[in-house]
């Protein structure tokens, strides 16, 4: 099998284009889950609802920087979302009593199929593919 190079293509263009659409459907979902959250049960559970908010910011800035090839700003994202569903993963298990509702990263992304856990290993590896 020969060895995989760089490509040195756009992060948001060919295949990318599948991992920006999946990265703007977190943020949408994500946006509108916070936002319904923060404005209507606060007082419930406020860390996971502003966890959910931060999770949401997070895939809506990842979006832009890989539809506009912008990798530093995309790194930076797609490492703090892995830190992030890796931690508050860990929190939410360690801790259930303060996440009474779900977050996009709680239980590593349990309620989104896991998906918040593949899709910043996925991210990283396609910049490192197309770097």
């Amino acid at each position: 099998m020969p060895e995989s190079r760089p490509t040195g293509q756009p992060t948001g263009k060919g295949p990318g284009r599948l991992l920006v659409a999946v990265y703007a459907t977190f943020a949408i979902a994500a946006s509108s889950r916070a936002g319904y959250q923060l404005a209507t049960k606060y007082d419930e559970a406020p860390v996971a609802y502003v966890l959910s908010a931060v999770a949401a910011a997070v895939y809506l800035l990842a979006t832009g920087a890989l539809l506009r090839d912008a990798r530093r700003l995309a790194l930076a994202c797609i490492v703090f979302e892995l830190v992030g569903v890796l931690g508050v993963g860990a929190w939410s298990l360690a801790d259930p009593a303060r996440f009474p509702d779900a977050t996009v990263w709680s239980s590593f992304g349990a309620g989104y199929g896991y998906v918040p856990l593949v899709l910043p290993v996925l991210g990283l590896l396609w910049l490192r593919r197309t770097r």
